[in-house]
């Protein structure tokens, strides 16, 4: 064995601790490496869980991929574009593309005889995915939508219902403005649905796409666009690419222009606030191994103190400063070890109890969601880890250098 490791391990074994000096640094600098460790896999954990859980629900609640006439304006009330069995073929042929499916909206108006509420109706049709809202179900049940024919069902949100204070079962009477005139629609409720995604569940209707098209007085092939999910989020912009070179700003039967744009773009406000997410990790991250760093440093000059009369011996006995450094920088190692082993411990010891009991809890009006989502990343996790390894004994190797002004003449009757 090298007399270096067998010199560190021994240090490390040792109960007696010198002059008991540096027990007390030992242990801080252990707490800190695992509390910056633990802080640092919590932080990844609950910004990856937050930015793919609002990620989805944005997505699940348009799509990855937007179609829709070039003219329209940031309005409800949508411009059509003609969309046929043809072009839904085409777009869904396209590498990528998981899911194509069609939608129309229409601003209205909910009227009880003691509230009215402003909402938007939007129709889809059989293509339509509803895993999403499936997951999302509160009450009821989601019916079958078609494009040739009325079913008078809808799908509200826990948030109107409770507005209205309404249920499944129960008859809304819609409004909508056209000009002058004003139409009615009495629709049945079929489900309540919470997604807790307030810009969706404050507004929108779910119904089907004949009763919307008839509303807006469109052609059986005109929609308000069409919605494409694409098979691996990580390829959006490939995806995207395909999708404008088969249909951007290329014009419909009735002379629209098709425009394309990605779920990022629609939602821009959103996206740079979970962009913003990542500086905050990047502040924790710097400042919690600035911390566990120096307290290892603090710790590691105060056991080379500690040790003088060590080292002076070592040295008398030939060792020179470079292997007596290893020999401390490898006693770091094992307490840095140690502290990491208990970082591990602590942080995912959290995932794993915020994954299964939601122990901390958040406002969905604020945050999107009713608690702190928390998703572990296997690589990341590895990589933390392994950077908090490298970076505390890079930050040793400096304060080492300490060992180079002890002389054995001194040292040895140093006490």
């Amino acid at each position: 064995m090298d007399w270096k490791l067998f010199v560190a391990r021994r240090i490390y074994g040792s109960r007696e601790g010198g002059k008991e000096i540096s027990k007390p640094a030992v242990r801080i600098a252990t707490a800190g490496i695992s509390v910056g460790l633990a802080v640092m896999i919590v932080a990844v954990a609950v910004v990856i869980g937050f930015k793919h859980q609002v990620r989805d629900k944005v997505v699940g609640l348009g799509s990855d991929i937007v179609i829709t006439n070039f003219d329209q304006q940031k309005s409800y009330e949508t411009v059509p574009i003609a969309v046929g069995d043809t072009l839904l073929q085409e777009l869904g042929d396209l590498e990528g593309v998981r899911q194509v499916q069609r939608y129309s909206t229409k601003p209205g108006m909910i009227m009880t005889d003691d509230n009215f509420l402003g909402m938007v109706l939007k129709g889809v049709s059989s293509e339509y995915n509803f895993d999403f809202l499936n997951r999302h179900m509160v009450e009821g049940e989601i019916p079958v939508f078609s494009d040739t024919v009325s079913s008078n069902l809808v799908l509200v949100s826990k948030t109107i219902a409770d507005k209205l204070q309404v249920k499944t079962g129960e008859r809304l009477y819609t409004y909508y403005i056209e000009g002058k005139n004003v139409r009615a629609r009495r629709l049945e409720i079929a489900g309540i649905y919470q997604t807790n995604f307030t810009q969706y569940d404050d507004l929108f209707l779910i119904t089907d796409l004949y009763t919307v098209n008839r509303l807006n007085a469109w052609e059986p092939q005109q929609v308000s666009g069409v919605e494409l999910e694409v098979e691996d989020y990580n390829h959006l912009d490939e995806v995207y690419g395909r999708v404008c070179g088969q249909v951007d700003m290329k014009t419909d039967a009735f002379g629209n222009t098709y425009y394309v744009q990605t779920v990022e773009e629609t939602n821009v406000q959103i996206f740079a606030w979970l962009d913003l997410l990542d500086m905050n990790v990047w502040v924790i991250l710097i400042l919690m191994v600035g911390v566990a760093g120096f307290t290892m440093i603090s710790g590691l000059l105060i056991i080379i103190l500690e040790r003088t009369n060590m080292i002076g011996i070592l040295k008398a006995m030939g060792a020179d400063n470079s292997s007596i450094r290893k020999v401390f920088l490898t006693f770091s190692v094992f307490l840095i070890g140690r502290g990491m082993l208990w970082g591990n411990i602590i942080g995912l010891s959290f995932i794993v109890l915020q994954s299964q009991f939601s122990l901390f809890s958040l406002d969905p009006s604020i945050y999107y969601v009713d608690h702190v989502p928390v998703e572990f990343n296997f690589w990341l996790w590895l990589l933390l880890n392994v950077c908090t390894l490298l970076v505390s004994v890079l930050m040793l190797v400096g304060p080492s250098y300490l060992i180079a002004h002890i002389h054995p003449a001194k040292s040895i009757r140093f006490e």
